[in-house]
C-alpha cells in the first residue's frame, strides 16, 4: 500500500480545504467515563480527507464516509461527495447507505447469543432445525450425468451449526467457476425468486447438492443465509426481529434495518457502477427481496450505527454499559478457526486472499505481513458488495467503519481508496 499511501499524501498539497472533516456525533466511548488518550495525527487526518475528496471530486466514486475509534473513543469522522449526484444530494455522516455482507458479522453475533443462552450448540446438526437439510448430499461432480441429475454422496460429516459460522458447510454457490452445478444452483439457490419466506428459501437450497463434504473448505456461500434460518427457529421468533431485539435496539443502532419496501428507499444513497467508457452511472442492485431477512446480507445503516457494533466486538462485547456477548465468546467468535483459504476462488485453484483467516463468523488477519491492507495480526473484519468495510484491531485499539456505494461491475476497478484510508488510520495512529 506505499505507493497509494504517498500519493494520498500528495494530494494534501493538491487539494485545498477539508470540508466536511472531524464530523460531530453524539457517539458515546466503549467504555462509559473512559478518557480519550490520543486521536489520529493530524497529517493523517488531512490526507484522508484531501484523498477521499480527490476519488470523489474525480468521480471514481460517488463518494464517501469513514469513521475511526481509537482506544473505545470515536475519534474522527470524514465525508467527502454526493448520496445522489444528479440531484446533489451531499452524503452525511447520517446517511444510510447499503451494507450488504457487512449483514454477516451481525448474523454471527445472533447466533452467538443463543449459543450462550444454550438454545444453540456448535456441534449442533443443522437438521435439527431444518429437517429439509436431512440426508444432506454432496456432489462428487460438478458436471451432470448422462441422466440428466449430479453425482452425490452422503454428506459426511453432516453440516453443523460449526460449519456455518466458519463458512465451509459446503452451502453453495459462493466464489466458483462456471459449472452445470453452479448454474442449477443460481437458477434454484436463495435468489432465484423475487418472492418467498427465509424459510421457504433454505428448504429449496437443502435439496440441492453441496459443493463438497463439510469442513473441507472455505466458501462464500449461502451458509450465513442457512445460519439465519437455524437462528430464527431456535429462537422461536423471526430473523429480522431477533436482530432488532436483541442487537440493534440494545446498542441504540436506530438507524438500522432490513432494506425497507421500495417506496422507503428514498432516503438510501444513490448505488453507482462504471459504464463501459468508465464514467459513474446509476446502478440497478441486485434482486431486492421484500418478504425475507437473509443472514447474509440485506442491511441498511450508517457509519455511526456500525461503529456501536464495531466498538461492541472491540469491548469484548460490551458498548457503553450494555453487554450483547460474554468475553470468552467474543475471544472465541474471533480467534483463527480457519487459516487460510478466505477468498479463494473455487475450482479455479484460487489459495485465498494471503494471510487472511476467518474465526466464527468474519475474517481474522492470520499473517499481517502478507496480506496486501494495513492491518496487525488478530485484527478482524468484513467488507460488503457495494464498497463497505469495517475493521477492528485489538493490538492497536484502532477501530473504523468505511463506506461508498458502488456496484461492481465489468469496468469498475478495486475499491482501493476504502484500504487507503484504512492505511492513513493506521499510519496516523
Amino acid at each position: 500500500m506505499t505507493r497509494y499511501l504517498a500519493a494520498a499524501v500528495l494530494t494534501v498539497a493538491l487539494t485545498s480545504g477539508c470540508s466536511g472533516s472531524s464530523l460531530d456525533h453524539d457517539l458515546p466511548p466503549a467504555v462509559p467515563g473512559s478518557e480519550s488518550k490520543a486521536g489520529l495525527a493530524w497529517w493523517s487526518r488531512a490526507a484522508m480527507d484531501a484523498y477521499l475528496r480527490w476519488n470523489a471530486w474525480t468521480e471514481a466514486r460517488s463518494g464517501f464516509v469513514a469513521m475511526f475509534a481509537r482506544d473505545g473513543h470515536p475519534v474522527y469522522a470524514t465525508v467527502a461527495g454526493y448520496a445522489d449526484i444528479t440531484d446533489q444530494t451531499p452524503l452525511t455522516l447520517d446517511t444510510r447507505m447499503r451494507f450488504a455482507s457487512m449483514t454477516k458479522p451481525v448474523t454471527a453475533v445472533a447466533a452467538h447469543i443463543l449459543l450462550e443462552e444454550g438454545k444453540l450448540g456448535l456441534d449442533d446438526p443443522v437438521e435439527r432445525y431444518i429437517p429439509a437439510m436431512a440426508n444432506a448430499r454432496v456432489a462428487t461432480s460438478h458436471t451432470r450425468g448422462a441422466d440428466g441429475a449430479f453425482p452425490t454422496e452422503p454428506a459426511d460429516p453432516i453440516p453443523t451449526v460449526r460449519h456455518l459460522l466458519m463458512f465451509s458447510s459446503g452451502v453453495g454457490p459462493g466464489m466458483t467457476g462456471p459449472s452445470d452445478l453452479a448454474r442449477h444452483w443460481k437458477e434454484h439457490g436463495l435468489r432465484s425468486t423475487r418472492t418467498g419466506s427465509l424459510a421457504e428459501r433454505v428448504d429449496r437450497i437443502a435439496q440441492l447438492p453441496l459443493f463438497e463434504q463439510p469442513a473441507t473448505r472455505w466458501r462464500y456461500g449461502g451458509s450465513a443465509d442457512v445460519l439465519a434460518r437455524v437462528i430464527e427457529v431456535a429462537a422461536g421468533e423471526p430473523f429480522g426481529e431477533f436482530v432488532v431485539r436483541r442487537i440493534l435496539r440494545p446498542l441504540g443502532m436506530s438507524s438500522t434495518s432490513f432494506l425497507p419496501a421500495e417506496a422507503g428507499r428514498s432516503e438510501l444513497a444513490r448505488v453507482y457502477t462504471q459504464n463501459e467508457a468508465g464514467d459513474l452511472v446509476l446502478a440497478e442492485p441486485g434482486v431486492d427481496a421484500e418478504d425475507w431477512t437473509p443472514g447474509g446480507s440485506g442491511l441498511v445503516s450508517t457509519a455511526p450505527d456500525y461503529m456501536r457494533f464495531a466498538l461492541m466486538l472491540w469491548n469484548r462485547g460490551e458498548y457503553d454499559g450494555t453487554r450483547i456477548l460474554a468475553e470468552e465468546t467474543v475471544s472465541e467468535m474471533t480467534r483463527l478457526h480457519v487459516p487460510s483459504g478466505v477468498l479463494a476462488a473455487q475450482e479455479l485453484d484460487g489459495e485465498g486472499l494471503e494471510g487472511l483467516g476467518w474465526g466464527l463468523g468474519l475474517s481474522v488477519v492470520a499473517d499481517s505481513e502478507s496480506t496486501p491492507f494495513s492491518d496487525r495480526d488478530g485484527d478482524f473484519w468484513w467488507g460488503g458488495y457495494y464498497g463497505t468495510t469495517f475493521f477492528v484491531s485489538p493490538e492497536s485499539g484502532l477501530v473504523g467503519v468505511i463506506l461508498s456505494q458502488n456496484q461492481p461491475g465489468p469496468r469498475s476497478d478495486l475499491p482501493i481508496a476504502l484500504y487507503v484510508a484504512q492505511a492513513l488510520a493506521f499510519a496516523g495512529l
